[in-house]
């Protein structure tokens, strides 16, 4: 004698415990009906697959009971029952978990409260169903409420304390990839974020006062307005990137192995890198108009073709940087440490 647990199809409460008696699978279905209370016609397994011999089923089973109606998986799985062709219009029938809804090309009318619409929609499969059958009003009705169902993406920024518990959980020799994340006017100073990979990621109005970015990469990242006074910039990668607005006072951009920090073509305008140490800097290209640099270390930087119009430059170190084509139209040159040669700068 077998033990097994019975379900009407589509449902997985309410079951009978049973013990199993017969010989056949018309017993099977006369036991069904009287514990269930239905008029069970099918037995099927947790798979959906039909049991038409008794010696399939053994002790401990699940099986589920039907009453004429195709039976569905114990995921309640949406799937099209009845594909009809009644005169001039396509109806069709939609059983989700039990509940069955009926469609035409030109309606959508449901057996069951509205609420149920939303709940048969979240599921991609019908929806496929229905491009398979060629029923375009349903497709449109379904593409809409697939797209409503949707969670809103969350585009908040990532918050101090997250960040923190991300760096806590990476091993020290990792990279950490934040490529594209958004930090917007996060509290990130004094952290170490040695070698990340900020590329792409909008980290503007973000604080990063003596923060350690040695190595990091922030190729067109959004630094406007954000605050690196006193940051670790060492051999840091900002090609492209945007920084309008910053500011950097005494940030230290030379690296002692000699790995040069590339700006090349980075928006520094209006930037305040006052008093930065930036020997062998590579800003060519960039933008660095209305910046204040006044007593930087611009030894050996590579400038040429920066636009430095009426841009700070009084009491800079620019011994063996490359000005050509850069363009120092109205640029302070006053109190120079060394001499800025002629042919450095050729506009």
């Amino acid at each position: 004698m077998k033990r097994v647990t019975l379900f009407v199809r589509g449902n997985g409460r309410h079951g009978k415990v049973v013990k199993l008696q017969g010989s056949t699978i018309s017993d099977v279905l006369s036991l069904a009906s009287a514990k269930l209370g239905i008029r069970a016609t099918g037995v099927y397994n947790d798979k959906g697959g039909q049991i038409d011999d008794i010696a399939l089923i053994r002790d401990d089973d699940v099986l589920y009971l039907s009453d004429g109606d195709p039976c569905i998986d114990d995921q309640n799985e949406p799937m099209i029952t009845e594909p009809l062709t009644g005169g001039q219009t396509d109806w069709l029938t939609l059983n989700v978990g039990g509940r069955y809804f009926t469609t035409t090309r030109s309606t959508l009318v449901s057996k069951e409260p509205d609420s149920m619409l939303s709940h048969m929609f979240s599921d991609r499969g019908v929806l496929e169903e229905a491009k398979f059958f060629g029923i375009d009003s349903l497709i449109e009705h379904l593409e809409l409420a697939i797209k409503n169902s949707q969670p809103a993406e969350d585009h908040s920024p990532i918050s101090r304390k997250e960040f923190i518990r991300f760096l806590l959980a990476t091993p020290t020799k990792s990279e950490l990839r934040c490529q594209g994340l958004n930090f917007s006017g996060a509290d990130l100073s004094r952290l170490d974020l040695r070698y990340i990979n900020f590329k792409m990621a909008n980290l503007s109005g973000c604080n990063l006062t003596q923060a350690n970015l040695c190595g990091s990469c922030l190729e067109r990242a959004d630094l406007s307005g954000s605050v690196l006074d006193g940051a670790n910039l060492q051999g840091v990668k900002m090609l492209c990137s945007n920084a309008e607005g910053a500011s950097l006072k005494g940030c230290n951009f030379e690296d002692p192995s000699g790995l040069k920090a590339n700006l090349e073509g980075a928006n520094l305008k209006g930037v305040d890198m006052e008093g930065s140490q930036m020997t062998g800097i590579n800003l060519r290209v960039a933008t660095l108009k209305n910046a204040k640099l006044k007593n930087c270390n611009l030894r050996g930087a590579t400038l040429a073709g920066t636009d430095l119009e009426n841009c700070d430059l009084s009491g800079c170190d620019l011994q063996e940087a490359n000005l050509r084509g850069s363009n120092v139209k109205g640029a302070i040159f006053e109190e120079m440490l060394t001499p800025l040669h002629m042919s450095q700068s050729v506009r």
